[in-house]
Protein backbone atom coordinates (compact mmCIF):
# COMPACT_ATOMS: atom_id res chain seq x y z
CA UNK A 1 0.00 0.00 0.00
CA UNK A 2 1.39 3.19 -1.24
CA UNK A 3 1.82 5.84 1.68
CA UNK A 4 1.70 9.62 0.93
CA UNK A 5 4.53 11.73 0.22
CA UNK A 6 3.08 14.84 2.55
CA UNK A 7 4.74 16.03 5.48
CA UNK A 8 2.78 16.29 8.75
CA UNK A 9 3.23 19.62 9.88
CA UNK A 10 4.84 18.30 12.87
CA UNK A 11 7.61 15.96 11.16
CA UNK A 12 8.27 19.49 9.26
CA UNK A 13 8.84 21.24 12.30
CA UNK A 14 10.74 17.96 13.81
CA UNK A 15 12.95 18.59 10.60
CA UNK A 16 13.71 21.95 11.05
CA UNK A 17 14.67 21.48 14.86
CA UNK A 18 17.55 19.90 13.14
CA UNK A 19 18.88 22.34 11.67
CA UNK A 20 18.40 24.41 14.62
CA UNK A 21 20.40 22.72 16.43
CA UNK A 22 23.01 22.60 13.65
CA UNK A 23 23.00 26.03 13.36
CA UNK A 24 23.90 26.24 17.02
CA UNK A 25 27.27 25.84 15.62
CA UNK A 26 27.27 27.48 12.31
CA UNK A 27 25.85 31.05 13.08
CA UNK A 28 28.80 30.73 15.74
CA UNK A 29 31.36 30.34 13.06
CA UNK A 30 29.86 32.41 11.18
CA UNK A 31 29.28 35.43 13.38
CA UNK A 32 30.95 34.87 16.51
CA UNK A 33 34.04 32.69 16.42
CA UNK A 34 36.41 35.44 13.98
CA UNK A 35 35.70 37.75 16.92
CA UNK A 36 35.67 35.09 20.00
CA UNK A 37 39.42 34.09 18.79
CA UNK A 38 40.96 37.41 18.33
CA UNK A 39 39.11 40.36 21.18
CA UNK A 40 38.53 37.19 23.66
CA UNK A 41 40.76 34.02 23.57
CA UNK A 42 43.83 36.51 22.13
CA UNK A 43 44.82 34.78 19.11
CA UNK A 44 46.76 36.40 16.70
CA UNK A 45 44.72 37.45 13.03
CA UNK A 46 48.04 35.77 11.15
CA UNK A 47 47.27 32.02 13.64
CA UNK A 48 43.52 32.59 12.99
CA UNK A 49 43.63 32.15 9.35
CA UNK A 50 46.06 29.41 9.30
CA UNK A 51 43.44 27.83 11.56
CA UNK A 52 40.65 28.35 9.37
CA UNK A 53 42.29 27.19 6.31
CA UNK A 54 43.66 24.10 8.24
CA UNK A 55 40.17 22.83 10.07
CA UNK A 56 37.99 23.51 6.95
CA UNK A 57 40.46 21.07 5.14
CA UNK A 58 40.22 18.48 7.93
CA UNK A 59 36.03 19.08 7.74
CA UNK A 60 35.97 18.33 4.24
CA UNK A 61 37.58 14.88 4.03
CA UNK A 62 35.59 14.20 7.36
CA UNK A 63 32.22 15.52 5.33
CA UNK A 64 33.12 12.81 2.45
CA UNK A 65 33.76 9.80 5.00
CA UNK A 66 30.00 10.51 6.59
CA UNK A 67 29.12 10.21 3.19
CA UNK A 68 30.09 7.16 2.01
CA UNK A 69 29.12 5.79 5.46
CA UNK A 70 25.50 7.17 5.01
CA UNK A 71 25.53 5.53 1.89
CA UNK A 72 26.74 1.73 2.29
CA UNK A 73 24.78 1.24 5.92
CA UNK A 74 20.64 1.36 6.34
CA UNK A 75 19.47 0.88 9.65
CA UNK A 76 16.01 -0.42 10.72
CA UNK A 77 15.53 3.13 12.11
CA UNK A 78 16.67 4.68 8.53
CA UNK A 79 19.74 5.21 6.44
CA UNK A 80 20.54 8.76 7.79
CA UNK A 81 18.62 9.16 11.27
CA UNK A 82 20.08 6.94 13.77
CA UNK A 83 23.38 9.30 13.87
CA UNK A 84 21.00 12.00 15.18
CA UNK A 85 20.49 10.28 18.38
CA UNK A 86 24.07 8.71 18.29
CA UNK A 87 25.92 12.14 17.73
CA UNK A 88 24.09 14.38 19.67
CA UNK A 89 25.65 14.80 22.98
CA UNK A 90 29.23 14.10 21.79
CA UNK A 91 28.26 17.63 19.04
CA UNK A 92 27.34 19.52 22.50
CA UNK A 93 30.18 18.26 24.09
CA UNK A 94 32.80 19.99 21.71
CA UNK A 95 30.63 22.97 20.84
CA UNK A 96 31.70 23.76 24.89
CA UNK A 97 34.77 22.62 24.40
CA UNK A 98 35.41 25.18 21.74
CA UNK A 99 34.18 28.14 23.28
CA UNK A 100 36.58 27.25 26.99
CA UNK A 101 39.33 29.46 27.43
CA UNK A 102 42.20 27.77 29.21
CA UNK A 103 44.64 30.16 31.46
CA UNK A 104 47.99 28.64 29.45
CA UNK A 105 50.43 30.28 27.25
CA UNK A 106 50.15 31.26 23.97
CA UNK A 107 51.40 28.44 22.01
CA UNK A 108 49.38 25.65 24.30
CA UNK A 109 45.84 27.80 23.77
CA UNK A 110 46.81 27.65 19.77
CA UNK A 111 47.30 24.17 20.09
CA UNK A 112 44.07 23.73 22.22
CA UNK A 113 42.20 26.07 19.66
CA UNK A 114 43.10 23.87 16.99
CA UNK A 115 42.18 20.48 19.40
CA UNK A 116 38.80 21.95 19.92
CA UNK A 117 37.92 23.18 16.58
CA UNK A 118 38.82 20.12 14.89
CA UNK A 119 36.95 17.75 17.00
CA UNK A 120 33.96 19.96 17.04
CA UNK A 121 34.18 19.55 13.23
CA UNK A 122 34.59 15.93 13.26
CA UNK A 123 31.27 15.86 15.66
CA UNK A 124 29.48 18.53 12.92
CA UNK A 125 30.27 16.06 10.18
CA UNK A 126 28.73 13.21 12.05
CA UNK A 127 25.67 14.77 12.34
CA UNK A 128 25.58 17.75 9.55
CA UNK A 129 25.82 15.26 6.24
CA UNK A 130 22.91 12.87 7.76
CA UNK A 131 20.90 15.49 8.44
CA UNK A 132 21.61 17.75 5.36
CA UNK A 133 20.81 14.50 3.52
CA UNK A 134 17.47 13.63 5.45
CA UNK A 135 15.43 15.36 3.31
CA UNK A 136 15.94 13.12 0.00
CA UNK A 137 14.39 10.46 2.28
CA UNK A 138 11.29 11.89 4.13
CA UNK A 139 9.08 12.52 0.43
CA UNK A 140 10.60 12.72 -3.04
CA UNK A 141 7.54 15.55 -3.70
CA UNK A 142 9.89 18.60 -5.05
CA UNK A 143 6.96 21.26 -3.36
CA UNK A 144 6.79 19.01 0.07
CA UNK A 145 10.56 18.99 -0.12
CA UNK A 146 11.29 22.55 -0.63
CA UNK A 147 8.10 23.16 2.20
CA UNK A 148 10.04 21.13 4.65
CA UNK A 149 13.11 23.19 3.52
CA UNK A 150 11.12 25.80 4.56
CA UNK A 151 10.63 25.05 7.99
CA UNK A 152 14.33 24.38 8.37
CA UNK A 153 15.49 27.05 7.34
CA UNK A 154 12.98 28.91 9.39
CA UNK A 155 14.44 27.36 12.44
CA UNK A 156 18.13 27.43 11.27
CA UNK A 157 17.39 31.36 11.66
CA UNK A 158 15.56 31.21 14.84
CA UNK A 159 18.52 29.30 16.05
CA UNK A 160 21.10 31.94 14.44
CA UNK A 161 18.51 34.46 16.34
CA UNK A 162 19.52 32.96 19.51
CA UNK A 163 22.90 32.84 19.11
CA UNK A 164 23.19 36.37 18.10
CA UNK A 165 21.17 37.78 20.51
CA UNK A 166 21.50 36.00 23.62
CA UNK A 167 25.13 34.68 23.61
CA UNK A 168 26.56 38.32 23.83
CA UNK A 169 24.46 39.61 26.29
CA UNK A 170 24.74 36.20 28.07
CA UNK A 171 28.45 36.42 28.04
CA UNK A 172 28.25 39.65 29.57
CA UNK A 173 25.97 39.26 32.27
CA UNK A 174 27.23 35.60 33.11
CA UNK A 175 30.98 36.39 32.58
CA UNK A 176 31.29 38.54 35.68
CA UNK A 177 33.82 41.12 33.85
CA UNK A 178 35.10 37.94 32.46
CA UNK A 179 34.23 37.56 28.75
CA UNK A 180 35.88 34.01 28.26
CA UNK A 181 33.93 32.48 30.86
CA UNK A 182 30.75 33.98 30.03
CA UNK A 183 30.94 32.61 26.54
CA UNK A 184 31.48 29.34 27.76
CA UNK A 185 28.44 29.55 29.97
CA UNK A 186 26.50 31.08 27.50
CA UNK A 187 27.64 28.53 24.24
CA UNK A 188 27.04 25.84 27.12
CA UNK A 189 23.36 26.71 27.28
CA UNK A 190 23.39 27.00 23.29
CA UNK A 191 24.78 23.76 22.97
CA UNK A 192 22.75 21.83 25.65
CA UNK A 193 20.15 23.24 23.13
CA UNK A 194 21.37 22.15 19.87
CA UNK A 195 21.41 18.18 21.50
CA UNK A 196 17.74 18.39 22.72
CA UNK A 197 16.87 20.05 19.21
CA UNK A 198 18.03 16.89 17.62
CA UNK A 199 16.76 14.64 20.00
CA UNK A 200 13.38 16.17 18.65
CA UNK A 201 14.51 16.03 15.27
CA UNK A 202 15.08 11.90 15.32
CA UNK A 203 12.29 11.38 17.60
CA UNK A 204 9.57 13.21 14.94
CA UNK A 205 10.85 12.39 11.20
CA UNK A 206 10.67 9.13 9.51
CA UNK A 207 12.17 7.99 5.92
CA UNK A 208 9.92 7.24 3.57
CA UNK A 209 12.01 7.24 0.65
CA UNK A 210 14.46 4.41 -0.14
CA UNK A 211 16.40 4.84 -3.18
CA UNK A 212 18.42 2.33 -5.12
CA UNK A 213 22.03 2.82 -3.91
CA UNK A 214 24.66 0.04 -5.87
CA UNK A 215 28.19 0.12 -3.98
CA UNK A 216 30.85 2.40 -5.91
CA UNK A 217 34.41 3.00 -5.66
CA UNK A 218 35.31 6.63 -4.76
CA UNK A 219 36.80 7.05 -8.37
CA UNK A 220 33.22 6.19 -9.44
CA UNK A 221 31.48 7.73 -7.56
CA UNK A 222 33.32 11.32 -8.65
CA UNK A 223 33.67 10.39 -12.42
CA UNK A 224 29.38 10.21 -12.34
CA UNK A 225 29.50 13.38 -10.44
CA UNK A 226 31.59 15.44 -12.84
CA UNK A 227 29.08 14.11 -15.14
CA UNK A 228 26.15 15.72 -13.50
CA UNK A 229 26.50 19.01 -15.22
CA UNK A 230 23.42 20.72 -12.81
CA UNK A 231 25.48 19.66 -9.78
CA UNK A 232 27.93 21.55 -10.79
CA UNK A 233 26.88 24.46 -11.09
CA UNK A 234 25.56 24.04 -7.27
CA UNK A 235 28.96 23.74 -6.01
CA UNK A 236 29.79 26.11 -7.82
CA UNK A 237 27.03 28.26 -6.47
CA UNK A 238 27.75 26.96 -3.01
CA UNK A 239 31.39 27.94 -2.63
CA UNK A 240 30.66 31.54 -4.18
CA UNK A 241 27.78 32.03 -1.59
CA UNK A 242 29.53 30.49 1.22
CA UNK A 243 32.46 32.93 0.71
CA UNK A 244 29.92 35.31 0.76
CA UNK A 245 28.01 35.19 3.83
CA UNK A 246 31.39 34.06 5.81
CA UNK A 247 33.20 37.04 5.25
CA UNK A 248 30.00 39.49 5.97
CA UNK A 249 29.05 37.52 9.16
CA UNK A 250 32.63 37.03 10.04
CA UNK A 251 33.03 41.17 10.55
CA UNK A 252 29.46 41.94 11.17
CA UNK A 253 30.64 42.24 14.70
CA UNK A 254 33.75 44.24 14.00
CA UNK A 255 31.49 46.64 11.25
CA UNK A 256 28.63 47.04 14.37
CA UNK A 257 31.40 47.65 17.15
CA UNK A 258 34.12 50.12 15.26
CA UNK A 259 32.52 50.85 12.26
CA UNK A 260 28.82 51.99 13.72
CA UNK A 261 30.71 53.04 17.12
CA UNK A 262 27.80 50.38 19.10
CA UNK A 263 28.41 49.16 22.77
CA UNK A 264 27.35 45.41 23.29
CA UNK A 265 23.92 46.15 23.05
CA UNK A 266 24.06 47.82 20.14
CA UNK A 267 25.92 44.95 18.33
CA UNK A 268 23.85 42.00 19.50
CA UNK A 269 20.44 44.10 18.26
CA UNK A 270 22.69 44.93 14.60
CA UNK A 271 23.49 40.84 14.68
CA UNK A 272 19.68 40.05 15.70
CA UNK A 273 18.38 42.71 12.89
CA UNK A 274 19.76 40.74 10.33
CA UNK A 275 18.91 37.00 11.38
CA UNK A 276 14.98 38.58 11.98
CA UNK A 277 15.28 40.01 8.81
CA UNK A 278 16.59 35.95 7.57
CA UNK A 279 13.54 34.60 9.42
CA UNK A 280 11.32 36.61 7.36
CA UNK A 281 13.12 35.96 4.23
CA UNK A 282 12.47 32.14 4.86
CA UNK A 283 8.36 32.77 5.10
CA UNK A 284 8.26 35.30 2.15
CA UNK A 285 10.33 32.63 0.30
CA UNK A 286 7.95 29.84 0.79
CA UNK A 287 5.12 32.13 -0.26
CA UNK A 288 6.85 34.00 -3.25
CA UNK A 289 7.80 29.94 -5.09
CA UNK A 290 3.92 29.30 -4.87
CA UNK A 291 3.81 31.23 -8.18
CA UNK A 292 6.97 32.51 -9.10
CA UNK A 293 9.86 30.57 -10.77
CA UNK A 294 12.31 29.23 -8.04
CA UNK A 295 15.06 29.33 -10.45
CA UNK A 296 14.20 32.77 -11.68
CA UNK A 297 13.98 33.93 -7.06
CA UNK A 298 17.50 32.62 -6.56
CA UNK A 299 18.78 34.43 -9.86
CA UNK A 300 17.92 37.56 -9.27
CA UNK A 301 18.37 37.94 -5.55
CA UNK A 302 21.87 37.39 -5.66
CA UNK A 303 22.21 39.89 -8.24
CA UNK A 304 20.38 42.44 -6.10
CA UNK A 305 22.22 41.16 -2.50
CA UNK A 306 25.50 43.09 -5.04
CA UNK A 307 24.13 45.89 -5.94
CA UNK A 308 22.74 46.60 -1.99
CA UNK A 309 26.46 45.76 -1.06
CA UNK A 310 27.44 49.00 -3.05
CA UNK A 311 24.62 50.99 -1.23
CA UNK A 312 26.13 50.32 2.17
CA UNK A 313 29.72 50.96 1.36
CA UNK A 314 29.00 54.10 -0.38
CA UNK A 315 26.14 55.64 1.87
CA UNK A 316 27.01 53.92 5.39
CA UNK A 317 29.24 56.08 6.78
CA UNK A 318 30.97 55.77 10.30
CA UNK A 319 28.47 56.04 13.35
CA UNK A 320 25.39 56.26 10.87
CA UNK A 321 23.67 53.38 13.21
CA UNK A 322 19.91 53.82 11.93
CA UNK A 323 21.15 53.64 7.97
CA UNK A 324 23.28 50.74 8.72
CA UNK A 325 20.54 49.15 10.59
CA UNK A 326 18.26 49.44 7.94
CA UNK A 327 20.38 48.32 4.87
CA UNK A 328 21.94 45.68 6.89
CA UNK A 329 17.90 44.56 6.91
CA UNK A 330 17.23 44.89 3.36
CA UNK A 331 20.44 42.84 2.63
CA UNK A 332 19.87 39.74 4.93
CA UNK A 333 15.86 39.62 3.63
CA UNK A 334 16.89 39.94 0.23
CA UNK A 335 20.24 37.42 0.60
CA UNK A 336 18.06 34.69 2.28
CA UNK A 337 15.14 34.37 -0.10
CA UNK A 338 17.33 31.46 -2.25
CA UNK A 339 17.82 29.31 0.68
CA UNK A 340 15.18 27.11 0.61
CA UNK A 341 15.48 26.25 -3.05
CA UNK A 342 18.94 25.65 -2.76
CA UNK A 343 19.09 23.10 -0.27
CA UNK A 344 15.67 21.32 -2.20
CA UNK A 345 17.57 21.56 -5.11
CA UNK A 346 20.74 19.27 -3.84
CA UNK A 347 18.18 16.23 -4.02
CA UNK A 348 17.06 16.82 -7.42
CA UNK A 349 20.37 16.91 -9.10
CA UNK A 350 20.73 13.91 -7.66
CA UNK A 351 17.81 12.32 -9.25
CA UNK A 352 18.81 14.25 -12.67
CA UNK A 353 22.26 12.32 -12.31
CA UNK A 354 20.61 9.07 -12.06
CA UNK A 355 18.63 9.90 -14.77
CA UNK A 356 21.32 10.90 -16.85
CA UNK A 357 23.89 8.47 -16.08
CA UNK A 358 22.14 5.49 -14.63
CA UNK A 359 23.92 5.91 -11.41
CA UNK A 360 22.73 7.09 -8.38
CA UNK A 361 25.62 8.96 -5.94
CA UNK A 362 23.77 10.39 -2.80
CA UNK A 363 25.98 10.30 -0.11
CA UNK A 364 28.63 11.69 -2.21
CA UNK A 365 26.57 14.65 -3.60
CA UNK A 366 25.22 15.63 -0.04
CA UNK A 367 28.75 15.38 1.28
CA UNK A 368 30.86 17.05 -1.75
CA UNK A 369 28.26 19.68 -1.30
CA UNK A 370 28.91 20.31 2.24
CA UNK A 371 32.66 19.69 0.93
CA UNK A 372 31.98 22.57 -1.37
CA UNK A 373 30.98 24.55 1.94
CA UNK A 374 33.65 24.00 3.75
CA UNK A 375 35.92 25.37 1.11
CA UNK A 376 33.85 28.42 0.72
CA UNK A 377 34.31 28.80 4.58
CA UNK A 378 38.05 28.13 4.71
CA UNK A 379 38.36 30.39 2.05
CA UNK A 380 36.41 32.86 3.53
CA UNK A 381 38.52 32.52 7.22
CA UNK A 382 41.89 32.68 5.43
CA UNK A 383 40.84 36.12 3.44
CA UNK A 384 39.19 37.27 6.51
CA UNK A 385 42.61 36.78 8.89
CA UNK A 386 44.83 38.21 5.72
CA UNK A 387 42.56 41.13 5.41
CA UNK A 388 42.59 42.06 8.91
CA UNK A 389 45.82 41.80 9.58
CA UNK A 390 46.60 44.11 6.10
CA UNK A 391 44.27 46.19 7.48
CA UNK A 392 45.89 46.97 10.80
CA UNK A 393 42.89 45.49 13.34
CA UNK A 394 43.82 46.25 16.55
CA UNK A 395 41.85 43.92 19.10
CA UNK A 396 39.81 46.15 21.40
CA UNK A 397 41.04 49.49 20.56
CA UNK A 398 40.33 52.32 18.50
CA UNK A 399 40.38 51.74 15.18
CA UNK A 400 42.57 53.52 12.37
CA UNK A 401 40.63 55.04 9.49
CA UNK A 402 42.77 52.53 7.03
CA UNK A 403 41.32 49.77 9.47
CA UNK A 404 37.82 50.90 9.64
CA UNK A 405 37.60 51.04 5.57
CA UNK A 406 38.83 47.48 5.39
CA UNK A 407 36.01 46.65 7.74
CA UNK A 408 33.49 48.38 5.54
CA UNK A 409 34.97 46.50 2.22
CA UNK A 410 35.01 42.87 3.74
CA UNK A 411 31.03 43.56 5.01
CA UNK A 412 29.96 45.23 1.49
CA UNK A 413 31.78 44.85 -1.57
CA UNK A 414 33.93 41.89 -1.02
CA UNK A 415 31.44 40.14 -0.44
CA UNK A 416 28.80 41.71 -2.62
CA UNK A 417 31.35 40.45 -5.93
CA UNK A 418 30.48 37.02 -4.78
CA UNK A 419 26.79 36.70 -4.54
CA UNK A 420 27.04 38.64 -8.04
CA UNK A 421 29.04 35.46 -9.33
CA UNK A 422 26.56 33.28 -7.50
CA UNK A 423 23.43 34.73 -9.34
CA UNK A 424 25.36 34.57 -12.61
CA UNK A 425 25.78 30.82 -11.93
CA UNK A 426 21.81 30.13 -11.98
CA UNK A 427 21.93 31.05 -15.04
CA UNK A 428 23.12 27.88 -15.79
CA UNK A 429 20.52 25.87 -13.77
CA UNK A 430 17.52 24.58 -15.39
CA UNK A 431 15.94 22.27 -13.15
CA UNK A 432 12.42 23.59 -12.77
CA UNK A 433 9.60 21.84 -10.83
CA UNK A 434 8.26 20.98 -14.46
CA UNK A 435 11.64 19.53 -15.65
CA UNK A 436 11.97 17.84 -12.56
CA UNK A 437 8.50 15.97 -12.77
CA UNK A 438 9.42 14.71 -15.90
CA UNK A 439 12.77 13.55 -13.93
CA UNK A 440 10.60 11.64 -11.69
CA UNK A 441 8.42 9.82 -14.28
CA UNK A 442 11.42 8.25 -15.88
CA UNK A 443 12.90 7.29 -12.35
CA UNK A 444 9.76 5.52 -12.16
CA UNK A 445 9.77 3.72 -15.27
CA UNK A 446 13.45 2.94 -14.62
CA UNK A 447 12.54 1.68 -11.79
CA UNK A 448 15.19 3.56 -9.51
CA UNK A 449 13.13 4.03 -6.55
CA UNK A 450 12.26 1.12 -4.35
CA UNK A 451 9.70 2.71 -2.31
CA UNK A 452 7.83 5.35 -1.77
CA UNK A 453 6.25 5.74 2.17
Amino acid sequence: MMETQQLSTLEKIGFGAGDMALNVVISSMMLIITFFYTDIYGLKTTDLALLFVAVKVIGAIADLAMGQITDRYTRSSGRYRPYLLWLAIPYGVSVVFVFSTPEWAYDAKLVWAYSTYILMTLMTAGVGIPYISLVSALTNDPKERLSANGYRLFFAKVGAFMVTIIVPILAQKWGGGNAATGYQAAMALMAFMGVALFLFCYFTTTERVTHVVEKQSLLVQLQVLLRNDQWLILCGVCVTGTVGYVVRGSVAIYYAKYYLGGDTATVSAFLSVGVAAAILSMVASTWITKFYCKVKLFRYTQIAVAGISVLIYFLVKPGDVVLGFVLYFLLSFVVDLHAPVFWSAIAETIDYGQVKTGKRVSGFAFGGISVCQKAGMAVAGGLVGILLTYFDYQPNHEQTQFALTGIALMFSLIPGVFHFIMGMLMFKYRISDDYYGAVKEEMRSKGYLLAQA
